[in-house]
């Protein structure tokens, strides 16, 4: 796998990106419960899933210790 180097700016945004996306699934799946109007409820459901997935990625990104 090839190692990508981030700045520091990069690595600041990264960060900012997924306590937002982070946020937002924290939002969705508290709605979803609450919410009673089924098309609704299953467009807050995609969401949590597309939002897993887009953090399951920017994860990939984050730099580790000792790299």
């Amino acid at each position: 796998m090839k190692t990508i180097t981030l700045g520091v700016h990069e690595t600041l945004e990264l960060h900012e990106l997924m306590a937002f996306k982070s946020l937002c699934l924290t939002k969705s799946s508290t709605m979803s419960g609450m919410v009673e109007d089924n098309e609704l409820k299953n467009l807050l459901t995609q969401d949590v899933t597309q939002t897993k997935n887009h953090i399951q990625t920017l994860q990939q990104f984050v730099p580790r210790k000792g790299q």
